[in-house]
């Protein structure tokens, strides 16, 4: 590879972790009483940003708060009112805002770091039928404790060192089955429905889990990216130079698989972006202050030498995917294939509560945009190419929840009276099996394929899609 990228590091789209102390003022004062809690703020904030009438009402927060102290018919935890205090103040914002206690915390800084000690096995949880309650095994991820002792996918777990999952949140029993490296854990599985469940012993290690795999597929480079954390960035370029080797001469094109890439940071977002540009605007955000609206630049150097790329996008591809999709449509950089993402269009800074002792505010400070002026909020990114799926067993499109379905979600009733809220209607593609019977074709794939298999298609439905935008502009 001769291309290169030397990525300044701006402040910008970084990991935000800024000074908190006057949150922290604001949680420790209301313990005290009105007065304090006014005393407090008046040192923590700038009076000109806060009106007289607005201390009269954190008085009063502050009265009812000694009231229920005092005065509930059982002892109340105080931290406890805190929090709840704190959660109805941020519940009323929007759906991504958030008070993380210590443990969620240290839980998302686990994930954004891509690594954490465990078993190595990705789990959810039923709400509804037979396995209720249970815990799940997705998938074991490869190289892990769970996948050498044999554990697979659709096992069912339902006792994590003697105890009961049933009752448990996934969350508490996540917890459960994390712990140091090199200290054991025992859990019982349930794998055949009408057999007896089985034990297993496993000693918990350090799991890596990948943001990026790869692989050939015929004259072409596959790089699927499943997440966003401080990983992706390192794991593309990675995925690259090593596509450059297995594919004889050079890849030539990629797709790029984003379908249901939940997001998580925006530097990486940017990264990846940068990666298939020659410099030029990524994604803007906007803020309510000067501080959170910025514009990201790329720098020279497309790792992929301009070759074609097709980017698979569905309805559970959000934030950080959408940024990356719609700079690399804006930018006419390439082709969209699949079906209309979720359209998370916000950015949430994450600011430490006393140095992170007290967990931490996950906040909504920004917009962002892409390249050409669009916000995503509440509406997602179109594909130039629509194509939705129906696998066997099913009669019709699943529908899946978006932004704009949440409650409290930014900016839809803006989006609802636009006439392109709505999706046009495309007919879906039918997908069956594979020659072994079980498994699905990936006909999204195999689609994309086939487009950058014959250049002058490509072009030619890349050029469409430019035109097809400049004339909704």
């Amino acid at each position: 590879m001769t291309n290169s990228k030397n990525r300044s590091q701006s402040g910008a789209s970084r990991k935000v972790l800024r000074s908190a102390a006057s949150a922290g003022a604001l949680a420790a004062a209301a313990l005290g009483g009105a007065l304090v809690t006014a005393a407090a703020l008046s040192a923590g904030f700038a009076r000109s940003t806060i009106s007289a009438d607005t201390f009269r009402q954190l008085d009063l927060f502050g009265e009812v708060f000694e009231q229920v102290h005092q005065n509930y018919v059982e002892t109340p935890d105080d931290s406890d009112l805190i929090k709840g205090a704190i959660d109805g103040m941020l519940g009323g914002l929007d759906p991504h805002s958030s008070y993380l206690t210590a443990d969620d915390f240290s839980r998302m800084q686990e994930q954004t770091r891509g690594s954490f000690a465990g078993l190595g096995i990705q789990v959810v949880m039923d709400n509804e039928g037979a396995d209720k309650g249970l815990v799940k095994v997705v998938a074991p991820i490869d190289d892990t404790p769970a996948q050498k002792a044999g554990i697979q996918t659709n096992d069912l777990i339902t006792e994590i060192d003697g105890a009961k999952v049933l009752g448990m949140s996934i969350d508490e029993a996540i917890d459960k089955l994390k712990g140091a490296k090199g200290t054991p854990v025992e859990i019982t599985v349930l794998r055949d429905r009408e057999k007896p469940s089985f034990t297993v012993k496993l000693v918990r290690d350090i799991i890596r889990v990948p943001a990026v795999t790869h692989r050939a597929e015929g004259q072409f480079g596959y790089i699927r990216i499943t997440n966003f954390s401080e990983q992706t960035e390192s794991g593309l370029t990675k995925a690259i130079k090593a596509l450059d080797k297995e594919v004889a001469g050079g890849p030539k094109g990629y797709v790029l698989d984003l379908r249901s890439n939940p997001g998580g940071l925006l530097d990486q977002a940017v990264a990846v972006s940068d990666a298939f540009l020659e410099g030029g605007e990524i994604v803007s955000t906007r803020g309510r202050n000067p501080k959170d609206t910025l514009k990201e630049m790329g720098t020279p150097g497309d790792l992929t030498s301009g070759k074609p790329v097709i980017v698979l996008i569905n309805g559970g591809s959000a934030s950080a995917s959408e940024i990356v999709a719609g700079a690399l449509q804006d930018r006419n950089r390439a082709l969209l294939l699949g079906t209309r993402s979720f359209g998370k269009g916000s950015v949430q800074t994450v600011i430490p509560l006393q140095n992170g002792l007290q967990g931490a505010l996950r906040l909504t400070t920004s917009r962002y945009y892409t390249p050409s002026g669009r916000s995503i909020q509440a509406h997602g990114i179109d594909p130039d190419i629509a194509m939705p799926v129906i696998y066997p067993g099913q009669e019709e499109i699943t529908e899946r929840p978006s932004e704009a379905s949440l409650p409290g979600a930014l900016d839809v009733e803006k989006n609802s009276d636009d006439e392109t809220a709505a999706a046009p209607a495309v007919e879906p593609v039918k997908c069956g099996y594979k020659e072994d019977g079980t498994t699905f074709k990936d006909c999204q794939l195999d689609h994309a394929l086939e487009i950058l298999a014959d250049t002058t298609v490509y072009r030619a439905a890349l050029a469409d899609a430019s035109a097809g935008r400049a004339k909704q502009q």
